[in-house]
């Protein structure tokens, strides 16, 4: 995968930037990870989607993962959680919304870190946590 150049040191860009590349990545993998399943149609397919990229989903998957993160990890998140993002949620409260955001930044962070490994382990243990099939 082609991943562009945006600054030497990951630190000195915006956590919105990062969240929003974060955003299309994991949406990326949740996309792939529905269409395993075989959900059959265009619908069903978006409506399983639908489960993962929700605001209250991703919320929901960073607060039980947070104790596997890493303390950089947990910088990343939190810069991405307090970035006061303009957009409002209409289908998830306000705090889901920053949780959601700084769990996109923190993904976001491991992909342009290169730290694919790292980054599919969060990603699937997140799927995993939303599906109920985690042993967290």
């Amino acid at each position: 995968m082609i991943k562009p150049f945006i600054a030497a040191d990951l630190r000195e860009v915006s956590p919105l930037v990062l969240a929003y590349i974060g955003d299309s990545v994991y949406e990326l993998y949740a996309r792939c990870h529905a269409a395993t399943h075989g959900a059959g149609n265009n619908n069903r397919l978006h409506r399983e989607t639908i489960g993962y990229v929700s605001a209250q989903g991703q919320s929901r998957a960073v607060k039980e993962l947070m104790d596997e993160l890493t303390p950089e990890e947990e910088e990343y998140f939190r810069r991405g959680k307090n970035s006061n993002p303009h957009a409002v949620s209409k289908n998830a409260s306000h705090v889901d919304y920053l949780y959601a955001t700084g769990f996109e930044a923190l993904i976001g962070f491991l992909f342009m870190d290169n730290r694919d490994d790292r980054m599919e382990y969060i990603i699937y243990k997140s799927f995993e946590i939303i599906d109920g099939t985690s042993e967290v």
